[in-house]
């Protein structure tokens, strides 16, 4: 036993005493042998915006299939309605009264998800897999509910556009010589956010539920068009237009140089076209669109824009005209800083209800548009520079660019109103929504509160499923619908051209 250690004992100097044997090893970290810094819990990185569903009352209460109310339009007077006079001694005529019956149905709003066993799991010390997946879940519900409260479409159908007006002109242009077929496609505001040139315009799409049981779901997308077609010369470019849909707030093109296989070629926010590069290939075909697929009268409400747009609703509705071939009607300048189609929504709203928006919602495109109405040489200089109280010399400090934040509506009892100009990233470009969140006084607006409300018949409530495999299976739903008191209190400015 002593031999074979002090054997060992003497292997163990040798290899002590190589520094560039095989045996001496050095750690890095290509070795692996190092901490995961990992963060968390897992950050959100999507926008989660929900403003009109912030605002909008919510009513409990809810019974039956559908909540119910009359209302008094008008209170006419005898005789001429804008006389009183009675003879001494005699007695006036009878009032009468316009009124009317209403009513929205329940409907149910819902999202699911799940999380497995080993997820949950393997997710502690990280994040709770679980309350996270019910947070996410209930947000990702209230950014559809807030679709539906700003476009849902139960009853507003598009129908079929007519068939589009061409033309080509121009020159300089690089689409080819050839004669050109171009069908269209309206879209609502759900359809115009289900849709895109990669995915085609929306027509309909099945839904598998987690109970395995299937429904359909329309879109948002009209019936396709009849054909047109245009011949065109080397340089020029094919202009195309449509009669404005009510109701649309965007178009899907198909067009093709034979008859009969036009495909997907443009989505736009107006009613116009216009094409001077070659055709892209590869999109979808317009065999696709075979019907009206624009609402879902079977599980929606009526959102506040479709409301508005619908025929007889009493909201105020401008669809700009068509314009120059392609280019469309932008707005326009007042000279006095402001734009003329937003003073006319406003002076209309007052002459025939007596009222005011409170909120103007807007895309992107038209904040920056109407501030470049509104501010301009004509409207007043714009650059004020401040100099230290004491006199001493500082550097100056300016600061560009700038937008209107408030319009101020002159059309007001008791003097005017500042309104609020607002983005809201599902808006389109094109359209201004103008919207009073509560009646004014003269209205008695204790009887009726809200403009509009979200009647609940079951507000949000969490379903944690029975355990039928190694998942927690989680829905939240509600049950309510958009109940719409005064759709006259609401106006639209639509088909309007970036410019």
């Amino acid at each position: 036993m002593s031999s074979i250690t002090q054997e060992s004992l003497e292997m163990l100097k040798s290899a002590l005493a190589t520094p560039d044997d095989a045996l001496a090893k050095s750690i890095s970290t290509a070795s692996g042998l190092i901490a995961y810094d990992l963060q968390a819990p897992a950050k959100n990185l999507y926008p989660f915006v929900t403003p009109i569903r912030n605002v909008m009352p919510r009513v409990g209460g809810g019974t039956g299939t559908a909540t119910n109310w009359r209302q008094v339009n008008a209170i006419i007077g005898s005789g001429f309605d804008a006389m009183g006079w009675v003879p001494e001694g005699q007695r006036s005529g009878q009032m009468s009264y316009s009124t009317s019956s209403k009513s929205a149905t329940f409907v149910t709003i819902g999202e699911e998800d799940a999380a497995t066993f080993e997820a949950i799991s393997a997710g502690r010390e990280f994040e709770d897999i679980q309350a996270r997946m019910t947070f996410r879940l209930l947000q990702k519900m209230m950014l559809k509910e807030e679709m539906a409260i700003l476009a849902g479409n139960a009853s507003l159908q598009l129908g079929t556009p007519s068939i589009p007006t061409l033309s080509a002109s121009g020159s300089g242009a690089s689409l080819p010589a050839a004669t050109y077929f171009v069908k269209v496609v309206g879209l609502t505001l759900e359809g115009y956010q289900n849709s895109s040139m990669t995915g085609g315009a929306a027509t309909t799409k099945t839904i598998t539920g987690v109970d395995g049981k299937t429904f359909m779901l329309n879109g948002g997308s009209s019936n396709i068009s009849g054909e047109a077609s245009q011949a065109l010369t080397l340089g020029q470019t094919l202009f195309c237009s449509v009669t404005p849909i009510q109701g649309a707030v965007a178009y899907a093109w198909y067009i093709s140089a034979s008859t009969g296989t036009e495909t997907l070629q443009a989505i736009t926010t107006l009613n116009s076209l216009a094409v001077s590069a070659p055709l892209s290939t590869g999109n979808q075909p317009q065999s696709t669109i075979t019907a009206d697929n624009s609402a879902n009268p079977n599980y929606a409400y009526n959102g506040l824009l479709t409301t508005a747009l619908m025929p007889g609703s009493n909201a105020y509705v401008n669809i700009l005209p068509t314009g120059a071939p392609g280019t469309g009607t932008s707005l326009t300048a007042s000279g006095r800083g402001s734009v003329v189609e937003i003073d006319d929504m406003f002076q209309a709203m007052w002459n025939n209800f007596e009222l005011s928006p409170t909120v103007l919602y807007v895309n992107s495109q038209e904040l920056k548009n109407i501030t470049t109405k509104v501010l301009s040489n004509a409207s007043g200089p714009l650059l004020r520079y401040d100099m230290p109280a004491d006199g001493s010399d500082g550097e100056y400090q300016l600061t560009a660019s700038g937008t209107v934040q408030f319009y101020y509506n002159p059309f007001a009892i008791y003097g005017g109103l500042r309104i609020p100009i607002k983005i809201h990233p599902r808006i389109p470009p094109g359209t201004i929504i103008g919207w009073a969140e509560n009646l004014p006084i003269q209205y008695q607006s204790n009887e009726v509160p809200n403009v509009a409300e979200i009647k609940t018949r079951q507000d949000y409530y969490q379903i944690d499923w029975p355990i039928v495999t190694r998942q927690r299976q989680v829905g939240v739903y509600a049950e309510e619908v958009l109940a719409v008191y005064a759709p006259f209190a609401m106006g639209i400015i639509t088909n309007i051209a970036n410019g």
